[in-house]
């Protein structure tokens, strides 16, 4: 992806697909990012709540307009540079806490009956739901913005690889402090910590206090120094992904459906305000949910799961299969969307319509791995129907007036040339074998482009090419700005 030069995530879906294949594609990647955001705003809520003791609800609030306004003003240039001092804020403050917390008398050795106390078997009833959700966080973490973000804009596809590798390694990394201080937490006597003594909380701890263990360590198990830095930890990760979050879903709203399905014709600077505009949204939506949604791992599971479900079967199907097409890329969204409803979710209160093997109706789970069994489904929609109707549209066994989305045989001549690396009137781009790179045909022509072609046909020999490539330009400079010229 970052060799052909998109922008977004969204892109090679609206260039194969179509515009507005691609926009119900932003549906599940837009509910994904907010989601996300709302489970780390939650986590921040969670923490400041402990530590500062302030209202929950003020905390997420504040953190969040934080985090939207330095996205609003700094773009992506603020989520980059932030995100290095962030990552380094993650990293020591998380694990300079561990040490203060594991030496504190009220704290057992965490290796002494550490399969009775922390390291728990799996119940074989449950294989299916821990498969389920294994392979959810697994493929459903690779069809983001948020990281696509990253990838398209690196300096070349190796660098986007390198990044890749070091970040899946740095995710294992970051992890153990987390899994280090539940393990202390569980190893706790949390009756001679001012958790009681103090403050006169009930123990044992009750469920609904579970997501503030993380906080909970660090206020009562470590001096105030180190908290305030664990504290600065966990704020900083989640600023670093609230504003990543947030400009992701907005850059693809501006970008794949604004401007593409709504104003072909707009300049820069209105997809600019309309992206501000968007980050707002995203904001509030996010907040919203933050505060109405009580479990913050629920959040956070939650928005890999549509993901998972409808866009990781359309991103594989639309890089590596090339015969399909808009019909399979909608049978496959409409599919996986019914099955995973019907399916239902407890924890926002949806019920099950469907009820899968193994369902278990006293606790009301659905303990077959059907979020994988639904992105299966949507997979072979796409397959089963593009090729058959491929094949009956090229060998004339249908008319091509019938092919509607105009994506086998009745193909509009712009996506042909889009779609072609040979020169064409059609086209506005650098030639590929120059830079690789794909200007999406909505945008305007710019002078930079236009002498990009006259210089790369002069020094291949192509003068003819050349001259009937400008030729069918004139007058589009009169369209270039001034100061461009």
């Amino acid at each position: 992806m970052r060799t052909e030069g998109y922008v977004t995530m969204l892109d090679p879906f609206q260039l194969k697909y179509g515009q507005r294949m691609g926009g119900l594609l932003y549906i599940p990647a837009l509910l994904g990012e907010v989601f996300w955001t709302a489970a780390i705003l939650a986590a921040l809520g969670a923490t400041i709540s402990v530590i500062i003791d302030i209202d929950v609800k003020t905390s997420i609030i504040v953190s969040a307009c934080i985090a939207v306004f330095y996205t609003l003003f700094g773009g992506l240039y603020s989520v980059a540079y932030t995100d290095v001092v962030q990552l380094f804020c993650i990293f020591f403050g998380l694990w300079v806490t561990i040490p203060f917390a594991m030496t504190n008398p009220n704290v057992g050795d965490i290796s002494v009956n550490a399969s009775a106390m922390w390291i728990k078997s799996v119940d074989r009833q449950y294989t299916g739901v821990y498969l389920d959700g294994m392979l959810l966080l697994i493929f459903g973490g690779i069809p983001w913005q948020v990281y696509f973000q990253r990838v398209l804009s690196a300096k070349s596809a190796f660098n986007a690889k390198i990044l890749s590798y070091v970040a899946g390694v740095g995710c294992v990394v970051m992890a153990i402090p987390s899994i280090l201080i539940g393990a202390i937490a569980t190893n706790t006597d949390w009756n001679n910590t001012d958790y009681t003594l103090r403050d006169h909380r009930k123990f044992p701890i009750p469920e609904e206090d579970m997501n503030l263990i993380l906080p909970m360590v660090m206020q009562y198990l470590t001096p105030p120094w180190v908290s305030f830095f664990g504290l600065g930890a966990v704020s900083a990760a989640v600023m670093s992904s609230a504003d990543s979050s947030i400009l992701s879903a907005s850059s693809m709203f501006a970008r794949n459906i604004y401007k593409l399905l709504f104003r072909q014709q707009s300049s820069e600077q209105e997809i600019v305000n309309v992206m501000r505009v968007s980050i707002f949204g995203v904001g509030i939506l996010a907040t919203i949910m933050a505060i109405m949604v009580d479990s913050i791992y629920m959040l956070w599971y939650l928005c890999s799961d549509l993901v998972y479900v409808i866009l990781f079967p359309q991103l594989v199907s639309v890089i590596y299969l090339k015969g399909t097409n808009t019909y399979g890329s909608l049978g496959g969204f409409v599919i996986g969307w019914f099955f995973r409803l019907m399916g239902g979710e407890s924890s926002m209160g949806i019920p099950a319509v469907m009820k899968y093997p193994w369902y278990d109706k006293e606790t009301n789970t659905q303990l077959f791995p059907f979020k994988t069994f639904c992105m299966l489904l949507s997979f072979s929609s796409i397959i089963l129907i593009s090729y058959p109707l491929k094949y009956v549209f090229e060998h004339g066994l249908i008319p091509p007036k019938y092919d509607v989305f105009m994506c086998i045989v009745n193909v509009p001549e712009e996506t042909i040339a889009l779609a072609s690396n040979k020169m064409s009137e059609l086209t506005a781009m650098t030639p590929t074998e120059m830079n690789g790179g794909k200007i999406n045909p909505a945008l305007k022509f710019s002078q930079d482009d236009l002498l990009a072609v006259e210089k790369f046909a002069a020094k291949n020999g192509k003068d003819g090419e050349k001259t009937n490539f400008l030729s069918s330009y004139e007058g589009v400079e009169s369209d270039i700005p001034k100061e461009s010229s």
